[in-house]
């Protein structure tokens, strides 16, 4: 996987640029913070940001894949403020549960998930080396 970094643009806080990898596609659905019985873990969005990262995980391992094999996360928030409020404690969450990876990220802004409870939703796709 090879990070793209364009020369002279300062380094992004949280996320990559772009990148460029090769290999098995793994494809993780839309996940949102709640447990395996379906559940809303909380109504922080840290908390359920959290799980949101725990359940992608837990199904890239399906894939025999890892943090490190992810390329790109789409995450669709309910509220800006919200996030940008919680924005302090989530570097340290994503570090716990994602380490110091860091792929192509997009934050998008929506009217409301299906799951009225849910805050954050996150697609993500990672790269299985050959």
């Amino acid at each position: 996987m090879q990070i793209l970094q364009p020369p002279g643009w300062p380094r992004p806080k949280g996320y990559s640029n772009g990148v460029v990898a090769s290999g098995k596609m793994v494809f993780v659905s839309g996940i949102i913070g709640w447990d395996k019985t379906e559940t809303i873990v909380s109504d922080y969005f840290a908390e359920q940001f959290r799980q949101v990262l725990k359940n992608t995980l837990a199904i890239l391992a399906e894939a025999n894949a890892k943090p490190s094999n992810i390329v790109r996360m789409t995450a669709y928030i309910t509220n800006r403020e919200e996030y940008l409020e919680a924005a302090r404690s989530l570097a340290p969450i994503w570090q716990e549960i994602m380490g110091m990876h860091y792929p192509a990220m997009a934050f998008v802004q929506v009217a409301g998930l299906l799951e009225p409870r849910a805050k954050v939703e996150i697609e993500t796709t990672a790269m299985i080396p050959s």
